[in-house]
């Protein structure tokens, strides 16, 4: 059969559809599930509990501090990783990226043998009346040790597909490196910084394992609104079920912000010919 004049050919076999649909309802029915399992008459007094609102509050707080600190940290690696050439540099990749297939928990661990009392820099902060561990601090660096790499990955993907000629053109003009950075090399990867921070900042918001591993559970301190769905279901399942969907919302509207666009995270500004 010929394809028809005038309609766009899409490349995609039938039989894809079928299994995409499946894909699409792996993700999808354990959602619908629990929604019907939230009690709706009592969902505003659930997630308006004044504990509920002080993990919800946190978390966001948070969150926001570990984005920005991804941001100082990521947008240096990432220029080094899509720019620099030097010795080590795919075994520097590679750590850096750990931690996304890291187990949490695992993460939470090393972070407390490195900030904890008795950790690599513990005793030295100890001694100088810095204490990380099991205060919101803590909660920061475990967000951001979890969140660095997509940060990472979404920038460093836009440097290479921006690619050097913009920058190259800007030198031979007599810029300086700092001033190509900031007249040119950030401003053509805007989109993919914004994405990466925004993913960073949807994966500190569900951050569990390593924040429970290396800064416990204390109210007001260190209970992310995770660490509060985990201490309700013991207790109110309601209640967890109500604030799974109100994180559920929150991630959705996040990670909507960063792909509502087709190829809004991958085509940087200006490196369309």
């Amino acid at each position: 059969m010929t394809q028809r004049s005038g309609t766009a050919y899409t490349g995609v076999p039938p039989w894809i559809y079928a299994i995409a649909a499946a894909g699409a309802l792996f993700v999808l029915l354990p959602l619908a599930a629990m929604v019907a399992k939230v009690n709706w008459p009592q969902f505003i007094p659930l997630v308006t509990s004044e504990s509920s609102l002080t993990a919800l509050g946190l978390s966001l707080r948070t969150s926001a501090a570990s984005t920005a600190l991804c941001i100082v940290l990521g947008v240096p690696l990432a220029l080094v990783l899509a720019r620099g050439t030097f010795p080590g540099q795919r075994l520097l990749r590679a750590f850096v990226l750990l931690p996304l297939v890291l187990p949490p928990v695992v993460g939470g661990i090393a972070l407390l043998y490195t900030f904890g009392r008795q950790g690599l820099l513990g005793k030295t902060l100890e001694v100088a009346g810095i204490q990380i561990a099991f205060s919101t601090t803590a909660v920061v660096l475990a967000q951001t040790f979890v969140a660095l790499p997509f940060l990472v990955v979404s920038l460093e993907g836009a440097l290479r597909t921006a690619g050097t000629k913009y920058e190259a053109v800007a030198a031979t003009l007599g810029a300086r490196p700092g001033t190509v950075l900031r007249r040119v090399t950030l401003p053509l990867v805007i989109p993919g910084l914004a994405s990466g921070a925004v993913l960073s900042f949807a994966r500190c918001l569900g951050e569990f394992g390593a924040t429970l591993t290396f800064a416990g559970s204390l109210q007001g301190v260190t209970r992310t609104l995770p660490l509060e769905i985990y201490l309700q279901r013991e207790t109110d399942a309601d209640a967890a079920v109500a604030l799974s969907l109100v994180l559920v919302a929150v991630a959705v509207a996040v990670v909507g912000l960063s792909f509502g666009r087709p190829g809004a995270a991958n085509v940087p500004a200006g490196a369309a010919p």
